[in-house]
């Protein structure tokens, strides 16, 4: 769980970094599976929303709680956080809470 947990930190650190970046207009590494624009632009409404999720994952991580549940508590499946490191439910809570 440890190695996994790391990758996923890492992961949010950077995409993290790419947001900022894009933010205070400094130089951008893009990774290949963002579909964002380079250059010192406003972020737009669905950047600024994924920049508080992960800064929200980074916390839950530093406090142990990442990978739980904010509905349930329970488990969110490794595959999941795997894809999307900042979600907060799982999938069974993630189909309830988007309704």
């Amino acid at each position: 769980m440890e190695t996994w947990m790391s990758q996923a930190r890492e992961s949010l650190l950077q995409r993290r970094s790419s947001l900022r970046a894009l933010l205070s207009g400094g130089e951008v590494v893009v990774p290949p599976e963002c579909s964002c624009e380079e250059g010192g632009e406003e972020l737009s409404e669905r950047e600024r929303r994924e920049l508080k999720d992960i800064e929200e994952a980074l916390v839950r991580i530093e406090e142990g709680l990442f990978g739980h549940c904010a509905r349930c508590g329970g488990a969110i499946g490794r595959h999941r956080l795997r894809a999307v490191p900042e979600a907060r439910h799982c999938m069974a809570c993630s189909a309830q809470v988007a309704r």
